[in-house]
């Protein structure tokens, strides 16, 4: 995977972060890193507790990590015979909760999928049909806050 610098624009709104300076896992850890990035004039947010740690472990580690996140659906039901893909759609929907807008906004590349929320979306097309050479529209290598 490509090198890239986590940046303090990165960093999703909301996102938690972590004060513990004795974590051993504190420069593998997304929520530590995140924090060291946040500016200084910043006094309110999110936060990792302390109970989060139990036994010398966080609950809350997030690896700091890249991965290859999706976007787009045009070409996602190629495969799915015509008569099923009102259905299959309908499927892959339904796995954004309720309405249509996260659905289209992944569609549009507003939200990028994570590689678990792809394999699942391609979990639901192989029960309609072949998902070879399935592809989403486009990807993106980006940080991991999963």
């Amino acid at each position: 995977m490509e090198e890239k610098e986590l940046k303090a624009k990165d960093i999703p709104w909301g996102y938690p972060l972590c004060f513990n300076n004795e974590c051993a896992d504190k420069d593998k850890c997304m929520h530590y890193q995140a924090r060291l990035l946040m500016p200084k004039d910043r006094y309110t947010g999110s936060a990792v507790f302390p109970a989060a740690w139990e036994n010398g472990k966080c609950r809350c580690f997030c690896e700091k990590k890249l991965v290859k996140k999706a976007w787009g659906f045009t070409k996602l039901y190629h495969n799915v015979p015509q008569h099923l893909k009102a259905e299959a759609r309908q499927c892959v929907r339904a796995l954004f909760g309720r309405g249509n807008g996260p659905y289209y906004r992944a569609h549009h590349g507003e939200n990028m999928l994570s590689p678990e929320k792809q394999e699942e979306i391609l979990k639901i097309l192989a029960k309609f049909g072949s998902i070879e050479g399935i592809k989403f529209d486009h990807y993106v290598t980006d940080w991991d806050f999963e």
